[in-house]
């Protein structure tokens, strides 16, 4: 029986934040990709999302994104694979001691946005990046897109290395997600979108923009928390999943 994680981003906003949707997203997910503060979130939000997760029994990530809060992080920044280092330690430090006074544990690392994009076609960015998830606790998963050099970066340097699929985002022929740029980046109908996690799922097949269909590895599957429709496609893509025979669990109980 097929099986799959659904990972979803977290903790993306400031201050009086309450969690509000977040809270009733982590009823559909199993891991969570918690903002640090550097594309957003701050110290509050933080402690409230993880108490929350852990409450909840969803796996915490750590969302480690570039210095950009204007930008959301989604605005490429010409860093150096130190700097990717320092930035990519420091975000896990923040989160860890926020999980450890709630009592938790973290379960996995994934980088967001821009910086996610860069190290996924830059050899020595994704390998910056998975020597900092490594030498902090190499027994953290490692997620990265499916096929990329961070996926090859953590296997390199022996992570459990999650390979990552996008629910609504559309995939150029050679494997990349199509750019936010472009008009026909995102997947907006629900039922087109869960039609293509289920195969790449069960297929490991994906169409991409150009027609073809490209090999696709999916250990986890990414939905977006910031959109309006957020809850309701939780709530569906989770139940369509289930219906179709696909084992929903958390990367942590399955990934070997």
């Amino acid at each position: 029986m097929p099986i799959v994680d659904i990972n979803c981003d977290m903790g993306e906003s400031f201050g009086a934040y309450t969690l509000g949707r977040d809270a009733e997203i982590l009823d559909f997910v199993t891991s969570a990709n918690i903002a640090c503060g550097f594309h957003a979130g701050d110290p509050a939000t933080m402690r409230k999302t993880v108490k929350l997760a852990i409450e909840k029994n969803v796996g915490i990530g750590v969302h480690p994104g570039l210095p950009d809060l204007v930008g959301f992080g989604r605005r490429e920044m010409n860093i150096s694979p130190q700097e990717a280092y320092d930035l990519v330690v420091y975000q896990i430090g923040a989160l860890s001691a926020f999980v450890k006074a709630e009592g938790g544990k973290i379960q996995h690392v994934k980088p967001h946005g821009a910086l996610f994009n860069m190290a996924a076609k830059n050899a020595e960015l994704a390998e910056a990046i998975a020597e900092a998830v490594y030498k902090v606790n190499p027994e953290m998963v490692f997620f990265g897109l499916a096929g990329s050099e961070l996926v090859k970066a953590g296997h390199r340097l022996g992570l459990r290395t999650a390979s990552e699929v996008f629910s609504d985002r559309t995939y150029q022929e050679d494997g990349s997600l199509t750019s936010r740029r472009e008009p026909n980046a995102l997947i907006k109908d629900h039922e087109t979108a869960v039609r293509q996690v289920i195969r790449m799922v069960k297929e490991s097949k994906v169409t991409s923009q150009q027609g073809s269909d490209i090999s696709i590895k999916a250990d986890t599957v990414c939905i977006h928390g910031d959109g309006e429709s957020a809850l309701d496609f939780a709530r569906y893509i989770t139940s369509a999943l289930k219906e179709t025979g696909i084992t929903i669990a958390s990367i942590g109980s399955f990934l070997k």
